[in-house]
This record gives structure tokens, sequence and C-alpha cells, in this order.
């Protein structure tokens, strides 16, 4: 959680630097902090309160908020059958999921409409400047919106590959046996990160 949210402050600071005509002084004095404090807010939320209600069962190699259902005993026995190790609280375990899928939902849709309008600025940009071009002269005026809206497409594709499959696997309640490829995609959002930082390098080459 305090990766995605520290994922949607950048796309917020992206957008206030570049169209709203911010400096990095100002949002530090501004925003900054208050950003800070809800990320880590929100992230100890979200993993600190299933602990006092002692919720974290082993589910398939990780810890589960809710018990693994059918995968240990006969089923006779429903603590049994729904692998009970700690507890059981249903309310709290809806509250929790509702808060990271909003929070995953916000947070794909926030940084899509912030790079969508960051390109269209920059690209509105352009076209003011074009009329003050020559007569006859052919150079490309949208050179630099092109270039933003490749690495902002690329930021925010890495985004939904890494995240956007654990959201689809949240809303069709997929069972946590098969979120595999979710668990391998989630961590490796700032491996595709630094891949795209470092494509205007590789381009060169």
């Amino acid at each position: 959680m305090g990766e995605l949210t520290n994922q949607t402050a950048v796309s917020f600071n992206i957008l206030m630097l570049i169209v709203f005509g911010w400096n990095q002084e100002k949002f530090a004095k501004r925003i900054e902090k208050p950003l800070h404090i809800a990320i880590v807010v929100i992230a100890l939320s979200t993993a600190v309160v299933p602990l006092f209600f002692q919720l974290y069962n082993p589910a398939c190699g990780i810890c589960n908020l809710r018990p693994r259902v059918g995968m240990c005993g006969n089923g006779k026995d429903d603590e049994v059958f729904f692998c009970i190790v700690r507890g059981n609280h249903e309310t709290v375990y809806w509250a929790i999921w509702w808060i990271v899928v909003a929070t995953k939902m916000f947070a794909l849709i926030f940084c899509t409409i912030a790079m969508l309008w960051v390109y269209f600025y920059v690209r509105r940009q352009e076209n003011k400047n074009q009329r003050y071009n020559f007569r006859g002269h052919n150079a490309n005026n949208h050179k630099e919106s092109m270039r933003i809206r490749k690495i902002l497409l690329l930021y925010t594709a890495s985004l939904y590959l890494s995240h956007g499959v654990s959201v689809f696997c949240l809303w069709v309640k997929l069972p946590t046996s098969k979120w595999f490829i979710a668990r391998a995609l989630i961590p490796m959002r700032g491996f595709f990160n630094f891949l795209v930082y470092f494509l205007p390098n590789c381009l060169k080459y």
C-alpha cells in the first residue's frame, strides 16, 4: 500500500510542477509533508489493524487476513476447515478489503488522469508555440509531447501491469492460491520504473 500511494504522490508532484507551474520548494512547503503523513497512515493502518485483531492466518506460503477455505482437514471441524490459526473477524476483513481495493482503484485512476493531463497540457503549449514559427518551417513541433507521451505511457503501463492484475484478482475474488502472477508483478513495479527511467539513455546508443 505504501509504494502504491507513493506512486500516486509522485504523479501528483509531476502534475503540479508541469501543469500548474509549481516548483519543488513550493510543493515541499505546502503539500509534501501531509502527503508523507497520509502515506504512512494508510500503510500502517492496513497492516497494524489486522495485527490488533489477530487476523493474519497462513495461506499458501503467505499471511492472509482471511482464513483459507477448504485447505486443511476434512471439513468436519470448522476451525480446521477454515485454517484458523489466530483469528477470524469478517467485519474488519471486509473493511480492510474495501480500503485496499479503493486505494488501488483511486491510484490507478488518478495516475492515469494526471499523466493524460500532463501530456495534453504539453501538447497544447506546443500548438501555441507553433504560431510563432516561420512559414515553411517543417520542424516537428510535437517532438517534446511525443517524447513525454511515450514516457508517461510506459510509466502508466508499469503501474497497471503491477497493480492492475491484483485489482482484478480482488474484484473477481480469485482464490489466494491463484494469485501467483499478481504476487510476482507487484514487487516488480520498481524495476519497471527503473527500465522506463533509463530508457532515454539506452535509446541514445
